[in-house]
């Protein structure tokens, strides 16, 4: 499979670190490329954030970082996080040697954040950008700053938790395309289901992210537009399947058509339906 699957546990480990570990598992069994966290603290948000006591609750401490990293390595899937702030990327740069970055939406604006990451392309090789909420001047503005990242994909992405149909907007991934043509493209989905998923893939996308939990009727935001082990499995699948049928660019006679093309081009007589020599007297 060529399409890279981002699997965001994110928060949706209520800060249980067996049920992280566990989702780390299940992500990595069910076909993901990669896990991915989130790396802030409630203190950053400060105690006016009206969810400061839940982001204190899901904050991942620095030994946590470690132990998921660890766990990454032994299930055989890449770990990747979105840090929030400059501190947060000099951590998982500096310390945890990270190669790739996930800017979340909502950094996109945060130039500073992107110049430090900028400032590390010797080692920071990928940047994955999503792009909920931007407009293309914003998006525009977050690449130039990235200028020196040697693979940066922009994200097609829609902040809406869950993400309705009539919402999800895929032509827009089109649009960064034509936009960025020495990017790559992909889609960050929040949607229900797995079909807006698959949709981006027909229309080109490279990278997929898409939240992931147990169940999506579990309470928070990120759960009802997650995929479950069993839809990230079939997602995969799908995946596959649509890769395979990609297939080649040059129209031509296929192998599998040469058995049958004989039969269907046989010439015909002109008899019936009105055929000049079939009137009635």
């Amino acid at each position: 499979m060529k399409t890279i699957v981002i699997s965001e546990i994110g928060e949706n480990h209520y800060g249980r670190w067996d049920i992280c570990r566990g989702l780390v598992h299940e992500s990595a069994r069910n076909g993901a490329t990669i896990a991915k966290f989130q790396t802030y603290t409630g203190e950053q948000f400060g105690e006016s954030h009206p969810a400061y006591e839940w982001f204190r609750g899901v904050s991942m401490p620095e030994s946590v970082h470690r132990d998921m990293q660890q766990a990454c390595v032994q299930e055989g899937i890449e770990f990747l996080s979105s840090p929030f702030t400059v501190c947060a990327s000099r951590f998982l740069i500096d310390t945890l040697g990270l190669a790739a970055i996930k800017v979340a939406s909502g950094r996109v604006v945060h130039h500073d954040m992107l110049d430090f990451i900028n400032s590390r392309a010797d080692q920071v090789k990928t940047v994955y950008l999503s792009t909920g909420g931007c407009s293309m001047d914003e998006v525009r503005a977050a690449v130039k700053r990235l200028h020196r990242i040697e693979n940066c994909y922009l994200l097609h992405c829609v902040s809406q938790y869950p993400t309705e149909d009539e919402n999800v907007n895929l032509r827009a991934m089109l649009t960064l395309r034509a936009a960025f043509p020495d990017h790559g493209i992909g889609y960050s989905d929040h949607s229900r289901g797995i079909e807006a998923c698959v949709a981006a893939v027909v229309l080109g996308a490279e990278v997929l992210e898409k939240h992931f939990s147990y169940s999506t009727k579990m309470p928070g935001d990120d759960h009802p537009g997650a995929m479950t082990p069993e839809t990230l499995s079939e997602l995969v699948a799908r995946i596959g399947r649509v890769e395979t049928m990609f297939g080649s660019p040059e129209k031509k006679l296929l192998p599998a058509e040469a058995p049958i093309i004989d039969a269907l081009r046989v010439q015909l007589a002109e008899v019936g339906f009105g055929a000049a020599g079939d009137q009635p007297s």
